[in-house]
């Protein structure tokens, strides 16, 4: 064989004996057969067959198998983001002439989405009370083919009785789908509450180092499997075997993460809750919020993002004054190591039930810096809205 041939031909090397603790990296857009009759039938190799790099590696398969079992599902797909994760169930199981329910404090941009693509493709989108179950129960009809949960919802956090409205949505032949980015499978398992269709947006509390984009999709039933590969791969979205390999390292840590930065914010909120400046703290975890009861009846813990309601006369001179954080960073997403907040409007992106109060507010994520730190940006902070607030008063 010659030396130019050489270079391009793979060598078979022997992997028996080489456990390693780590997940080797599977790179690969074409993948070749033995012969051409096995090419042929590659179509038999079935879902879990390997025939094309889009459709999976060994890699990206481990990531999914891992996710499947804490989902507590039958099938689990990767995609590019947590919002594809969402567009590409609706796009799967949606046609025109059929409607989709979205709980009004969904993600911004699911809500974009649905009011711009799907109205654009003829699928009716309707908005129901993330709180009302008779309110779904208004709503759903014959026409209705998913009906979508954000648990809690983004941002303001409002918990939604995930069995009751499985138990609606079924009734009339609706599936029901529910992004759970918040709370991650370790506190939450939509799937096991009778939810058909789980998301996840690994880009934040799994994945947990703010350098990766990636999304997943996990299904309890087979019968869901096919229409989601299908519409992927018309699509043709697929992820990185790198990045999983990322997640995969990241996921490794989620407990003990979730743990610390759990205990952290705990501290912090009680820091903040006797805060003049703070109208009210929203968090599913504490007994004074709209949907406790059903948190502790179907959530095995919390999540270290939680939003501050401020004064009136504190919310405008709020985002001026984050200028003052040092050890917080200001930016968008969650579930990194680095605390973040996030100046989040919400008014514009309510349409069932109109928003009480100013329309700012602070969500906060909190990393794994040390306490006395955060602490110190905490009272930092408050102390330039103190001042601000006097100055105006003056």
């Amino acid at each position: 064989m010659k030396d130019l041939t050489q270079c391009v031909l793979t060598p078979h090397v022997r992997t028996d004996g080489f456990d390693s603790l780590g997940v080797a990296t599977y790179r690969a857009s074409t993948i070749v057969f033995k012969n051409a009759e096995e090419y042929a039938r590659r179509g038999e190799r079935g879902h879990d067959g390997y025939s094309y790099g889009l459709y999976g590696t060994p890699t990206t398969r481990t990531l999914e198998e891992k996710l499947t079992a804490l989902e507590q599902g039958v099938r689990t797909f990767l995609v590019p983001s947590g919002q594809a994760a969402s567009s590409v169930l609706m796009l799967a199981f949606l046609s025109a002439g059929d409607k989709i329910l979205i709980a009004d404090s969904v993600y911004p941009p699911v809500r974009d989405f649905a009011n711009t693509d799907l109205a654009r493709f003829g699928i009716e989108v309707e908005f129901y009370d993330p709180t009302s179950v008779a309110d779904i129960e208004r709503r759903v009809d014959a026409k209705s083919k998913i009906v979508w949960c954000e648990s809690p919802g983004s941002t303001t956090m409002e918990v939604q009785d995930l069995p009751r409205i499985v138990q609606i949505a079924h009734r009339h032949g609706a599936l029901v789908g529910c992004d759970n980015t918040w709370a991650t499978p370790l506190n939450y398992k939509p799937l096991a509450l009778g939810a058909d269709m789980v998301t996840e947006g690994l880009t934040k509390f799994i994945s947990g180092h703010s350098d990766i984009l990636m999304g997943s999709i996990t299904v309890n039933n087979p019968d869901l499997i096919g229409p989601i590969r299908s519409t992927l791969g018309r699509l043709g979205v697929g992820t990185s075997p790198d990045d999983a390999t990322l997640v995969l390292r990241g996921i490794e840590t989620l407990g003990v993460r979730l743990a610390h930065s759990n205990r952290v914010a705990s501290v912090l909120i009680d820091l903040l809750k006797d805060n003049p400046h703070v109208a009210r703290i929203l968090s599913p975890a504490l007994p004074d919020s709209p949907g406790h009861e059903i948190w502790k009846r179907d959530f095995a813990g919390s999540s270290p993002v939680f939003s501050l309601q401020l004064t009136p006369e504190a919310t405008k001179h709020a985002s001026a004054a984050l200028d003052v954080l040092k050890t917080f960073a200001i930016g968008a997403s969650w579930g990194g190591t680095r605390s973040l907040i996030a100046p989040m409007s919400v008014k514009s992106n309510r349409t069932v039930r109109a928003w009480e109060g100013d329309d700012l507010l602070l969500r906060l994520s909190i990393g794994l810096e040390d306490i006395d730190d955060l602490k110190a940006d905490l009272v930092a902070l408050f102390g330039e809205i103190s001042s601000r607030t006097a100055g105006t008063l003056a």
